[in-house]
């Protein structure tokens, strides 16, 4: 996609905003998770799943609109991304993607040294839509946001599936891959709908699609996730 003129720091919508949907209640995705076996995948037991959910609901800041994080190092995106759901087709890796996993924290975005953790303020970004990666990063540093890890973006939709909507999409962009000279690879992952066109095949329309975009590219129908910030309990 072409680059266009840069947009304002704070552009204002031409019309109002979707409002997000609610995450459920900590403890019902602590139940989601172990009913899917993610926490047999982070080698933890499904008691201390609902232990920490209940701590961290009983913390001040914590409740409906926090959601439980599964730390990306015990659950990585490829393990992940299958168990998503949309019109009852499953979420993929595009097929260029192979290396998903490799795509680590930014220096910036480090998550806490914990199996578990929780993330406060979700926001999809929609009013970022059609800037790119390298606009947005620094815009979220300056409102002191954080970027979402991919893992941390796919765990959203897995929680609350209304996020992922037709032309309301979000990048990741906490997650990069870093070349072996140390420089960022220039794609930055992202979790969107499947057109069912190209590579993806006719029968994953509709699907939830784990793919990347180039940092330098605006696209009109993905925003950015990320957060207030992270802590266990």
């Amino acid at each position: 996609m072409t680059a266009t003129t840069p947009l304002p720091a704070t552009p204002l919508p031409a019309t109002p905003l979707p409002v997000l949907p609610a995450l459920p209640p900590l403890g019902a995705q602590a139940e989601r998770l172990i009913e899917l076996g993610v926490h047999e995948t982070a080698g933890l037991p499904a008691t201390e799943l609902r232990a920490f959910a209940a701590r961290a609901e009983a913390a001040e800041d914590a409740g409906a609109e926090a959601l439980l994080a599964v730390h990306p190092d015990r659950a990585p995106a490829s393990v992940l991304a299958p168990l998503l759901r949309r019109d009852g087709k499953p979420g993929f890796v595009v097929t260029d993607m192979t290396d998903v996993d490799l795509f680590a924290p930014l220096d910036t975005v480090v998550p806490p040294d914990a199996p578990l953790y929780v993330l406060t303020g979700l926001d999809r970004g929609d009013r970022m839509a059609n800037w790119s990666p390298d606009e947005a990063l620094p815009a979220l540093t300056a409102e002191a946001r954080t970027p979402l890890l991919l893992t941390e973006g796919i765990q959203w939709v897995l929680h609350q599936p209304a996020v992922l909507d037709r032309n309301h999409c979000f990048m990741t962009l906490g997650s990069r891959r870093r070349k072996p000279d140390g420089a960022l690879d220039a794609r930055t992952p992202a979790v969107w709908i499947s057109n069912g066109t190209g590579r993806d095949g006719r029968e994953r329309r509709n699907a939830p699609k784990v793919g990347w975009c180039w940092a330098g590219n605006r696209h009109t129908w993905l925003g950015f996730g990320s957060a207030t910030g992270r802590r266990t309990v």
